[in-house]
């Protein structure tokens, strides 16, 4: 009997121990083991980044620039530099290929000031490259030219009243001979006014507004928003 006690109470104990010692994963509300090393969640695929694509902009596309800076046949020279910006999107099928705002670089061909006794003013230009993404393409383009207006009509009114000035001033001293004589006085004095007197110059304001036509084909990368509907 006294066997029998001891053999029970040997098992409670054993039972109270096997409880104490259970895992605490069995427990309410225990965390979950650790993953095994390796064994990490994958990570999530990156968004799709479009392809760039080349868009070819052919001979005779129009390009409408603004100037950034005046320019002038009596003070430029040939081979000074000046830039400006697309005053217009370059659009090629309906696809935009060259923004508004576009920077671009030109070139004065040849300036030519008017001259005092003959020969008219004009200036010369020409567009050389434009700046994408940073970089800079170069292109060929039809030069745009422009001549002052002539001035011959105004020469001739100036020399004209000059010549009736001294017909005048020539009649009230000496009559018909002196009116003659007068007018050829006054005459050779607004000669030289004219001759002493230089025509007019080419002159463009900044932000005037400007023609170039592509001579040759050139390839562009289309801008990001175009490349992301192909």
């Amino acid at each position: 009997m006294k066997l029998l006690k001891m053999g029970v109470l040997s098992f409670a104990v054993a039972s109270l121990l096997a409880a104490c010692s259970s895992p605490a994963a069995d427990q309410p509300g225990a965390s979950s083991p650790a993953a095994a090393p390796g064994s990490a969640a994958p990570d999530k695929p990156e968004p799709k980044v479009p392809e760039a694509r080349i868009l070819e902009v052919p001979a005779g596309t129009v390009l409408q620039i603004s100037l950034g800076e005046s320019l002038n046949s009596g003070k430029n020279n040939t081979g000074d530099r000046f830039e400006g910006t697309l005053a217009a999107p370059v659009m090629i099928k309906e696809e935009t290929v060259l923004r508004k705002g576009t920077k671009v670089h030109g070139r004065v061909v040849d300036a030519k000031e008017s001259g005092r006794v003959k020969g008219l003013a004009s200036l010369r230009l020409t567009l050389t490259d434009f700046v994408q993404d940073g970089k800079t393409v170069s292109i060929s383009t039809k030069d745009w030219f422009a001549e002052a207006q002539n001035t011959k009509k105004r020469d001739a009114g100036i020399i004209g009243g000059a010549a009736g000035v001294g017909a005048a001033i020539g009649a009230i001293a000496g009559g018909k001979k002196g009116a003659a004589e007068g007018a050829a006085i006054g005459g050779g004095a607004g000669t030289g006014t004219v001759l002493a007197t230089k025509g007019k110059e080419v002159e463009l304001a900044p932000e005037a507004k400007l023609k170039f036509t592509l001579e040759k084909s050139v390839e562009v990368t289309a801008p990001t928003e175009v490349a992301s509907k192909g």
